[in-house]
This record gives C-alpha cells, structure tokens and sequence, in this order.
C-alpha cells in the first residue's frame, strides 16, 4: 500500500487527484479464520491491529454489521485522558495515551493528536479532597497530573467563570499531556493498516448467531452465511449482551444512550478541555472552531442512537453557569452512542465460559481514550489465551470474587 506523505498529496494534487487508492480493500468473506474480531470500531480494529502488529496473526477477519467506525468510534466527544485513581485503570489508559501520540506515524495516517491538557474542575470541598487524592495516586503511578488552583484554572482557559454564581471553582486536576485527536480518522488509520496487512475488513456482514462444539467456538452465523473461526473476540460496546447471550452466557452490562452535541462554529477562544463534574457536563472547542459538549448518560436502558431536548437543557444550562459565554451559541447537530455500563464503571476484558471466546466491553462513556490500550490488551488475550498484565483485572471473576474496580468518581462526568 503506497504511503500517504506530503510528496503524495502534492503529486496528487498536480494529477487532480485521480491517483490515489482505496484506503482498505472490502474482500469477500473466506470458510474460515483463525480470529474472527465483531466489531470494527475502534476497539475492534485496535485488536486486529494488535494481533498482526505485537504477535504476526494476520488470518483475521474484522466483522461489522454497519459501517465501518459507525457506532461509538463515531459518535463521542474525542476526549483523551488517563488521570484515573485505580493503578489498573491508570496503567491502562495511560498506556493508551502513550500510544495516541506516536498513533499518527505508526499508522501513517493523520489522526490529529491534540495534546493541548485536558482540566477537571473541583467546584466543592470534596471534589478538591478527591482531585488532589487523584493527584497523589497518579504521581505513584507515573502518571504526569497535577492539582491547580483557580488562578492557574483561569490562566489556562479564560472564558471560565472562576467565581460561579452557584459552584465558584476551586481548583483542577489538571494534565498537560491529554487532548483529543480525530475520532474517525482513529478508525481509518488502524483499518488501513489491518488491510495492509492481509486482514478482512467486511462490513454489512452481521453476525446473527455463534456455534460451538464440545464447549468451544467454531464459527459464527451471519446474514452472508456462516464463518468459521478458531478464536471469537467480541468487541461490540453497547451491543455485548445481545452477543454474549448468542454464545451462551450473561454479563453484568447495561446499555444507555449517551448524548453530545457541538455548536455552531465560532473563533478560537478555549484550547484546552474542561470536565465539570459538579454542574455535570464537558466542553471543548474543534478544529472547526465548534464547541464540543457533552453531559451524562442517559437514566434508563435503551439502545437509541438519537439525541432529546431534555439532555440539551439540562446540560447546556449547567454549562452556562461556568462558561458564560456559550449563551447565546446556536446548536448546530446532537447525537447519542450506546454505552456498555458495568457496576464498577469499569470494563471487561476477559475469557468467557464459551472455550477461545474473548470479550472485550464495559467501557462505559470512556472507550474513545482507551482504544490503542484496549486493543493492545485484547490482542495479548486473544493470542496467548491468558490476559497480560494490562487485562488481568478486568476479568469477569472480579464480579463474583468482589474484586470490583471502582471509577465510578474518579472517572469524572458520567463514567
């Protein structure tokens, strides 16, 4: 596959663009794989990647029920952070980040890696006592975040109304080296590089059942006919206990909408990200000049990809309070994702009861960050049968040995 560079883009360009290739191929399904991955979002896609890149498994097939990057990987608010109190949440998202910044040449796709700090505002007594604790846990765990204070808050991002008319700020926890990169293009890169490597991408391919014998995977059902397969990763997001109630066995998950929205576009006026736990909503602005918002999940069960006025309100009335400025900005789309939520806010990364069935889910409204982490994890499960260090305490045994993960706090909005 020829190499994107500026030397292309300039040749293309001299060529009125004609030149240049189909960015992964769309192969028709073979009998049988050695690994079938569900789910190519980006979690997905990370985990084939992974398997060829850290451990040469390149019979892999990818299958997507829709397109391609269409359900979470699509539809989130970009945010990259791994300020976690818990040492497996911090190692985990941590390694994430650390893959994001070198993600772009690794790929040889522009995924837009933004490192401009991402702050979250203690706004009440606890919330300081909470945010520094963070601070102290992340400093052992190697994990570069600092407590600030409200000058330093204002420093960085002066549209914030330090003073509050109901929650004055009073610090943040802050870290430098978070951001946002292009969500979509996150997708594209790690697809191009699994078609690079000789993997089936295959979209509108769903899977409608799963076949074992003698307690162990052998293939899956689609509507494009049945697939066999020596190892199943399933890698769905909101949609994991539909597909573990295929292959035979529960999971503690319940699926929620989680809604966002962006504004019209306006000049530049905030280059870091803000999470205000408190008033309960986050914000950015894009490269577009949009100002990215997001809110909580949604209170009940259900699987609409749609957004409602009642999230609109709530959220950006809470938001108005710190940012003052927003008033007056025109709504220009809204959208909802379908997130798997666990007790413990915490994902699954583990074997199932079905024998060489893997699942990877659970990541609640934190599965952008954690993409190049999470397929690292996966990968190392699926090749060797074992979780590596990465994934050993995401397994499903925590949930009946009571070993849960709690991030329900530290993990800031909604998650």
């Amino acid at each position: 596959m020829r190499r994107y560079s500026v030397f292309a883009v300039a040749r293309e360009a001299l060529r009125h663009h004609i030149g240049w290739e189909r960015a992964w191929a769309s192969p028709e399904p073979k009998p049988s794989y050695g690994v079938i991955v569900v789910g190519a979002g980006g979690h997905g896609l990370a985990t084939a990647y992974h398997l060829g890149r850290n451990f040469g498994i390149t019979d892999v097939a990818v299958l997507e029920k829709g397109w391609l990057g269409g359900g979470n990987t699509g539809r989130n608010t970009t945010i990259i952070r791994s300020n976690y109190l818990q040492d497996p949440s911090a190692a985990i998202y941590e390694k994430a980040r650390s893959l994001y910044e070198t993600m772009s040449q690794d790929l040889n796709m522009n995924v837009m890696f933004s490192p401009r700090g991402v702050m979250m505002l203690a706004q009440t007594q606890h919330e300081v006592r909470g945010y520094r604790r963070t601070a102290h846990a992340n400093a052992l765990q190697g994990v570069e975040t600092e407590f600030i204070g409200p000058d330093r808050v204002g420093e960085l991002c002066p549209i914030i109304n330090i003073e509050g008319p109901r929650y004055p700020v009073l610090g943040a926890l802050w870290q430098p080296r978070g951001g946002t990169a292009r969500h979509d293009a996150v997708a594209w890169g790690y697809a191009r590089a699994c078609s690079d490597m000789g993997m089936h991408i295959i979209q509108k391919c769903e899977v409608t059942g799963i076949e074992s014998e003698n307690g162990a995977v052998t293939g899956v059902e689609t509507n494009r006919g049945r697939i066999g397969c020596g190892k199943l990763a399933i890698v769905v997001a909101g949609h994991s206990g539909h597909l573990a109630g295929m292959a035979g066995f529960r999971l503690p998950v319940e699926s929620v909408a989680l809604q966002a929205l962006v504004s019209e576009p306006i000049k530049p006026c905030m280059d870091v990200v803000v999470m205000a736990n408190t008033v309960h909503g986050y914000m950015s602005q894009s490269d577009k000049g949009e100002m990215v918002i997001g809110g909580g999940a949604d209170g009940h069960n259900n699987y609409t990809q749609r957004g409602s006025f009642h999230h609109i309100e709530e959220t950006v009335r809470a938001l108005v309070e710190t940012f003052p400025i927003i008033s007056r900005l025109k709504m220009l789309r809204q959208w909802g994702g379908i997130v798997d939520m666990t007790g413990d806010r915490s994902p699954i990364i583990s074997r199932t009861p079905l024998g060489n069935c893997f699942i990877n889910c659970g990541w609640g409204t934190g599965g952008f960050k954690a993409i190049p982490g999470s397929g690292w994890a996966m990968a190392e499960l699926v090749a060797k049968g074992e979780p590596g260090p990465l994934a050993a305490a995401f397994s499903l045994d925590r949930f009946r040995e009571g070993r849960f993960i709690d991030e329900s706090v530290a993990a800031g909005v909604a998650h």
